[in-house]
């Protein structure tokens, strides 16, 4: 299509029926596009299975318009944007499970251990996982609820948890570099100081020996595990912004919407490279290759039913050419079937 016309088509495009809409509202902001998010992020977990590793953090679409749950996060490159909780797989950073954060609402109070309702609620369904957080979701009873169902913890903690003995805390008369551990049943607990007045606390229900490295900065082994796990949700940001259909909006139902495609591109590229692994394996840029083998599947249908030309030598070319092979094809069937 020419370039004009996408314009109308993206200026018009909707996902309900505006005039609908304030009878299905009842208080839920994410109503102009909760059906096919919610048709769309159903579809994710039914194609992959996670590995033993998992991670939990927070997203941030960029988005500067008008919305009233737009949030604003000064440690991340866009700084204003739409929220989502994500799981990803640690090992391919495949986004097996998203929810959108909507914001406080407006009659209910405010929400107690928002962090534990999250992970619980995106690690729905499994088992023998190990789940990797941030100090904003690590807790105690979580730690204790994600054992009940059979999957481990680790995470960094917040130094104003009440759990936290008085041994870990005080680092005066430590050294850099030191380490001290504290186990229970269930749990253990590690403070590490990687430099002066600087201290790491980390919780895991998965070690159970005080294992230290013997060189360089004499790290921990929980902390080794939770910066090789830590990353997948930031990853899974990276190459979403290394390959974006994204575009300027002022409408956040689009906003997402494109942030739906980038996700969808990336995990269609993490199930075709697990069932095709040797395809261009020894190509650094394979998946965009991959995004371009989509971008032509999908175009192709269309220049074939495609009956005048386009008015562009190249555009007109690539119809010509897409119509000439289906011909091809179509005359070699006849042979073989003669």
């Amino acid at each position: 299509m020419s370039r004009k016309r996408f314009a109308q088509i993206n200026l018009a495009i909707r996902f309900d029926d505006r005039l609908s809409r304030p009878g299905r509202y009842r208080g839920d902001k994410l109503t102009p596009i909760k059906d096919l998010w919610s048709k769309w992020s159903d579809r994710l977990p039914k194609f992959f299975n996670p590995g033993r590793d998992i991670c939990v953090d927070e997203q941030l679409v960029p988005f500067k318009g008008r919305c009233s749950f737009k949030q604003y996060m000064p440690s991340k490159p866009s700084k204003y944007g739409l929220k989502i909780w994500a799981l990803c797989d640690v090992q391919t950073s495949y986004a097996w499970r998203l929810q959108v954060y909507t914001g406080k609402s407006a009659s209910a109070n405010r929400e107690i251990n928002q962090g534990m309702r999250v992970v619980l609620e995106l690690t729905e369904g499994l088992q023998g996982h190990t789940v990797t957080t941030d100090n904003f979701f690590t807790s105690f009873p979580l730690a204790e609820e994600l054992r009940k169902r059979r999957m481990a913890l680790v995470g960094t903690l917040r130094l104003n948890k009440p759990e936290l003995p008085p041994q870990l805390l005080n680092i005066r008369e430590r050294e850099v570099l030191s380490s001290v551990f504290a186990f229970s049943r269930n749990r253990a607990v590690v403070s590490y100081l990687p430099k002066k007045r600087k201290n790491v606390v980390v919780l895991s229900t998965r070690h159970r020996q005080p294992q230290v490295q013997d060189f360089g900065k004499k790290k921990p082994q929980i902390i080794l595990d939770y910066n090789k796990c830590k990353g997948a949700v930031d990853h899974l940001d990276q190459v979403c912004g290394t390959y974006s259909c994204r575009r300027k909006t002022r409408r956040w139902p689009m906003c997402l919407f494109y942030h739906m495609i980038d996700v969808s591109l990336y995990n269609a590229f993490i199930l075709f490279t697990a069932v095709e692994p040797e395809w261009n394996r020894r190509k650094r840029y394979r998946r965009r290759l991959f995004i371009d083998e989509v971008g032509r599947a999908l175009i192709t249908p269309t220049m074939m039913t495609r009956a005048r030309l386009p008015r562009t030598p190249f555009a007109a070319s690539l119809v010509l050419q897409a119509q000439g092979k289906e011909e091809q094809q179509g005359q070699q069937e006849q042979e073989e079937e003669q």
